[in-house]
């Protein structure tokens, strides 16, 4: 998904992930606005990917459990970026805020994931 619509990992941090996708033919719905669906995509792929590099991947792997999203403003054209930071990191659970933004930096879409550790057998 993340090669198919076009999601490219620009920056880690210390305490955050950032990607950046294109809103065009891939990314939007038929008024040709951002895709509701695709900001989610971006989401679950940022919180996922940052979920992942908190633990032992030789000893435990993570997955979604629940995601929402709050669709603040609509995008045409261009790049937007998300960014993913932990509100809580635990020993069975993980909670990630992924604020998403346009080329201007305002508020395009707010997610916020929850992640399982499950432990490799």
């Amino acid at each position: 998904m993340t090669d198919h619509i076009g999601i490219a990992f620009t920056e880690i941090g210390e305490n955050y992930v950032k990607a950046t996708m294109p809103v065009d033919s891939r990314t939007v719905q038929p008024l040709r606005m951002l895709h509701g669906g695709a900001s989610v995509v971006l989401a679950e792929t940022l919180g996922s990917i940052a979920a992942t590099m908190t633990v032992d991947p030789n000893e435990k792997y993570c997955v979604g459990l629940d995601i929402n999203a709050n669709h603040i403003k609509s995008v045409k054209e261009g790049l937007v970026e998300g960014t993913a930071r932990p509100l809580h990191v635990g020993k069975k659970t993980q909670v990630w805020e992924i604020k998403i933004t346009n080329e201007e930096n305002q508020l395009v879409c707010v997610s916020r994931i929850t992640m399982a550790v499950i432990d490799k057998k």
